[in-house]
C-alpha cells in the first residue's frame, strides 16, 4: 500500500463528513476549503488560481467524489512530496471532521476512550481496511489488532466476549466500518477491568508498531565513540534507521544509526562489567550495547536483523508486508473454500445422479413385471387362438419364414454389438495398462524428487556451518524448499487424480463384463426358444399331412419339389422369440440344415404314398 492510497483512505472520511444529505456531492465552498487544509498539512503550494478554476461559481450544483478526483490528483496528490510533511496531521485534520459528524460515544459511560485513544483507533483501522470504499476491516483483521492490543496490556484475549459478535452475517460477509469497531472498544466487553491508563499505553504502543513502523523500543546501554563511556539510551528501531534518545519521550535525539545491508549484527561476550552485549556493525563504525537480560538481547537482535532484511528487500514496512500476506492467505482459504463447496455440489450431483438411476431400476423393473404379465396374458389368448391356426395355417407359416429371416438379420445384429463391446474391453484393458505405466512413473518422479530435497537441506545445512553472513542465500534457500514442497503436493494430487482415474476406468471394465454376461445368458435363452418354435413347426407339417385331400379327375398335378409350401408363426408373435443383443447364429445354421433334411424325408414319403394311391397327388 503507497502513500497514496494511504491518504486517499483518510480523506474520503473528510469527504464523507462533507456530505451531510449523505447524496454523494459536496457543495463547491466546502470542498475549497478542506483543498486548502490539505495543501497546508501536506506542506505544498497552495495555488488559489487552480482552485477556482476547477470550482467555478458558476457552475450549478454540488461536486461528486468523482468529479473531486481529478483536481485531488492532479493539483494536491501528485505535488506531495513524501517526507515533507507528517502523515499524523493530515490524520488528525480528517479525523476532526469526521468525528464530529459519526463519533458520538456515550461520555457518561466509564469504559469509553479518549478522544486521542479513539483518532489512534481509527488509524490503526485505516492501516488494516481493505483497498475499497467504503472502507471496511474484515474479521480476521479485527481479531489481529485485538490480539494486539490485549498483548500490549499483557492479557490474554478472550474470543467468547465478542464470539457472537463476530457470528452475524453482515460481520462475516461485509466486515465492519471504523465507528462499529469503535463501538466495540467502548463497551467495555476488551477492557472490562483494566485502567484507561494502561490501555492508553496500549493503544499507543500498538500504534507506534503497526502505524509508525516502530519494530522495537526500549532502554539499552551504549558505549560511546569517543570518551568509551557507558550511557543508557532509548533506543527507537525503524525499518531503515536506529534513533536513540536521551529519554523514552524521544524529545532529545542523540544519534542516527542508517541501516543497509552492509549492517551486521554479532553476539559479544560480556566485558568491562556489562552482560548482555552485542554490536552493530556499519561500513564505518561499531556500536556497541548492552541489554538488561539475554531475552532482551534476542529480540533486538532479531529485530535489528528484520530491519536489515527489509531494507534490503526494499520493504518500507513490516507491517504492510504481514498485512499483504494475511491478505494472501486469506485469498488461499478463499480458494480452497470454493474448491470445497465445489466438491461438496458435485458429491450432491453425483448423489442426486446416483438415486435417479436407482429411481430408473425401479421403473425397469416394474416394466419389466408388467411385460412378464403381458406376456403370460398373451400365452392365454394364444392357446384360445389355438383353433383358428388350421384355416390360416398357410399365410402363419410364411409369416413364420419371414420372422425366422428377420430373426436372422437381429441375430447378426447383436453379433456385431457384441464385438464392437469386446473392442470396447480390450480398449478399457490398454488404458488402465497405460494408466498403471503414468503411476509408476508419477511415482518414480516422487522418488527422485525425496532424492533431490533430501541432498538440498544437506547442503543447506553444510553452507549454515561455514558461513552465517550469507542470511540471505539460506533465506531464498528456503523458499525454494517451500517451491519444491508445493511441487511435491501438486504432484500427489495429480498422482491422486490418476489413480482415481484408474478406479473409474476399472469399474467401467466390469460394467461391460457384467452387460457380455447378461447379454450371454440373452442368447442362450433365444436358443432355446427357437429350438422349441421348430419342433412346433414339426408338429404343424405332421398335421397338415392329415388334413390333405385327395385331388378329383381333371385337376392339375403338382410338381413334387412344391408340394409342401413354407409356413409361418401365429400373426400375434410370440414376444418371448424376441431376443436382446447377442450373436447365435451358428446353432440356427444347425437347426436350418435338420428342418432341410425332414423336409426332404417328408418329400420321399409323400412320393411313395402317391405310387401307392395310383399316382394321385397330395395337395
Amino acid at each position: 500500500m503507497d502513500l497514496r492510497s494511504e491518504l486517499l483512505k483518510s480523506i474520503w472520511y473528510g469527504f464523507t463528513a462533507l456530505d451531510l444529505e449523505k447524496s454523494g456531492k459536496v457543495s463547491k465552498s466546502q470542498l475549497k476549503v478542506l483543498s486548502h487544509n490539505l495543501c497546508t498539512v501536506l506542506s505544498i503550494p497552495h495555488d488559489p488560481v487552480a482552485l477556482e478554476e476547477h470550482f467555478r461559481d458558476d457552475d450549478d450544483g454540488p461536486v461528486s467524489s468523482q468529479g473531486y478526483m481529478p483536481y485531488l490528483n492532479k493539483y494536491i496528490l501528485d505535488k506531495v512530496v513524501e517526507g515533507s510533511f507528517e502523515k499524523e496531521n493530515v490524520d488528525e485534520l480528517c479525523w476532526t471532521l469526521t468525528a464530529k459528524k459519526n463519533y458520538q460515544p456515550n461520555r457518561s459511560s466509564s469504559s469509553v476512550l479518549p478522544d486521542k485513544d479513539a483518532f489512534r483507533l481509527w488509524c490503526l483501522f485505516n492501516f488494516l481496511s481493505e483497498d475499497k470504499y467504503p472502507l471496511v476491516m474484515v474479521p480476521d483483521e479485527v481479531e489481529y489488532l485485538l490480539k494486539k492490543i490485549c498483548m500490549a496490556m499483557s492479557i490474554e484475549f478472550n474470543c467468547v466476549e465478542i464470539e457472537d459478535f463476530f457470528s452475524q452475517d453482515s460481520v462475516q460477509q461485509s466486515g465492519i466500518t471504523v465507528w462499529i469497531f469503535l463501538e466495540l472498544m467502548n463497551s467495555g466487553k476488551i477492557t472490562k477491568g483494566i485502567e484507561k491508563s494502561i490501555i492508553s499505553m496500549a493503544i499507543e504502543e500498538v500504534y507506534r508498531e503497526i502505524v509508525g513502523d516502530v519494530l522495537k523500543e526500549g532502554y539499552l546501554w551504549k558505549k560511546g565513540q569517543l570518551r568509551r563511556n557507558w550511557k543508557e539510551r532509548w533506543f527507537t528501531l525503524r525499518p531503515s534507521n536506529l534513533y536513540y534518545y536521551t529519554g523514552e519521550d524521544r524529545k532529545d535525539c542523540q544519534g542516527n544509526i542508517a541501516l543497509d545491508g552492509n549492517c551486521c549484527v554479532e553476539v559479544l561476550p560480556d566485558r568491562d562489567g556489562k552482560r548482555c552485549m552485542f554490536c552493530l556493525k556499519t561500513l564505518s563504525k561499531t556500536y556497541e550495547m548492552s541489554a538488561t537480560d539475554t531475552k532482551q538481547r534476542q529480540e533486538w537482535t532479531s529485530a535489528i536483523q528484520t530491519a536489515i532484511r527489509l531494507h534490503v528487500e526494499g520493504k518500507k514496512s513490516l507491517h504492510k508486508d504481514l498485512k499483504l500476506k494475511r491478505r494472501e492467505q486469506r485469498d488461499q482459504r478463499e480458494k480452497r473454500r470454493q474448491a470445497k463447496e465445489e466438491e461438496l455440489q458435485r458429491l450432491r450431483a453425483l448423489q442426486e445422479e446416483r438415486e435417479r438411476k436407482l429411481a430408473e431400476l425401479e421403473l425397469l423393473k416394474e416394466a419389466q413385471k408388467q411385460a412378464q404379465v403381458l406376456l403370460e396374458q398373451d400365452e392365454q389368448r394364444r392357446r384360445q387362438q389355438h383353433e383358428q391356426l388350421q384355416r390360416a395355417l398357410e399365410i402363419q407359416l410364411r409369416e413364420a419364414e419371414e420372422a425366422r429371416v428377420s430373426m436372422q438379420a437381429e441375430m447378426a445384429l447383436k453379433e456385431e454389438e457384441a464385438e464392437r463391446q469386446r473392442k470396447r474391453i480390450h480398449e478399457l484393458e490398454e488404458m488402465q495398462k497405460r494408466l498403471e505405466e503414468a503411476l509408476q512413473q508419477e511415482i518414480k518422479a516422487r522418488l527422485d524428487e525425496e532424492a533431490f530435497r533430501y541432498a538440498q537441506a544437506g547442503l543447506l545445512a553444510e553452507e549454515e556451518e561455514k558461513m552465517k553472513a550469507l542470511m540471505a542465500l539460506q533465506e531464498e534457500q528456503e523458499e525454494y524448499i517451500l517451491k519444491t514442497q508445493r511441487e511435491k503436493q501438486e504432484l500427489k494430487q495429480e498422482m491422486e487424480a490418476k489413480s482415481r482415474s484408474l478406479e473409474e476406468a476399472q469399474r467401467q471394465l466390469e460394467e461391460v463384463r457384467a452387460n457380455r454376461h447378461r447379454v450371454d445368458q440373452d442368447v442362450v435363452a433365444a436358443q432355446r426358444k427357437l429350438r422349441q418354435a421348430s419342433t412346433n413347426v414339426k408338429h404343424w407339417n405332421v398335421q397338415m399331412n392329415r388334413l390333405m385331400r385327395p385331388i378329383g379327375p381333371g385337376e392339375k398335378r403338382p410338381s413334387l419339389g412344391s408340394s409342401f409350401s413354407s409356413f409361418q408363426i401365429p400373426a400375434q408373435r410370440d414376444p418371448g422369440l424376441r431376443l436382446r443383443r447377442r450373436s447365435g447364429s451358428e446353432d440356427q445354421d444347425e437347426e436350418s440344415k435338420e428342418n432341410v433334411d425332414k423336409r426332404a424325408g417328408c418329400d420321399i414319403e409323400k412320393r411313395h404314398s402317391h405310387a401307392s394311391n395310383g399316382g394321385m397327388d397330395i395337395p
